[in-house]
């Protein structure tokens, strides 16, 4: 089976340069190397927390999800992000707080990054593509992006990725039978079928990826 989460690490309990340890970024490498970096607290670390998780691949883009995350309120700079690596979008909802929702506006405003998800609750920030998930539904979500997961309407028609399966209507037996020559039924094997790749459930997550699919197909990946 062709394995699209290449890997997933976190690194905890990170001290840089002599300070505390502070919660550190979750960073995950989906399908097309794009690179998710799941976050629950901004804070003045937030870029050496990521050069540190930052895998060797090219990243064809980031997803910046900053969903249920917050932060003391000092400013929110990520040089990590400057000048642009690659295209990023940032995922975000009511619960987008402090430091956090001020990183989105900061890097919305210098970056050109595309916000999807709910509305800021504190009104800082409108997302530019809208996606309503439950609360609990996107907590769980956001712990396992392919687990299928009971969501409101809404939620279940935002996952873009998720296409119909192909559907083969010829039994197995009739396509031995077409694809046999006499005398050799018995050395033949019934076909087997590839197994599908997982298919991403969130639907913040699932647009985030298509949206950066489609732009790596009309622009190059840079950095």
């Amino acid at each position: 089976m062709k394995k699209y989460a290449i890997f997933f690490l976190a690194v905890s309990g990170l001290v840089v340069a002599g300070h505390a340890a502070e919660p550190a970024p979750v960073v995950s490498l989906l399908e097309n190397n794009l690179l998710r970096v799941r976050v629950s607290r901004v804070t003045e670390f937030f870029s050496e927390q990521i050069r540190a998780a930052e895998p060797t691949n090219k990243i064809s883009g980031i997803i910046l999800d900053l969903r249920f995350a917050d932060g003391d309120n000092s400013p929110a700079v990520a040089d990590y992000f400057f000048p642009p690596k690659s295209p990023l979008v940032i995922l975000v909802n009511s619960q987008t707080r402090g430091s956090a929702a001020t990183l989105v506006t900061q890097l919305r405003a210098a970056d050109g990054a595309v916000v999807i998800g709910n509305t800021n609750a504190a009104g800082i920030f409108q997302p530019d593509i809208a996606v309503a998930v439950g609360t609990e539904a996107e907590r769980k979500f956001q712990e396992n992006p392919f687990a299928e997961i009971a969501a409101d309407k809404t939620a279940a028609l935002s996952a873009t990725n998720d296409l119909l399966p192909f559907i083969d209507h010829m039994s197995e037996a009739e396509l031995v039978r077409n694809h046999v020559k006499d005398g050799e039924d018995d050395e033949v094997q019934p076909p087997t079928r590839a197994e599908p790749p997982p298919v991403i459930r969130d639907p913040a997550l699932a647009r985030a990826v298509d949206l950066l699919k489609a732009l790596a197909i009309v622009r190059p990946a840079r950095g």
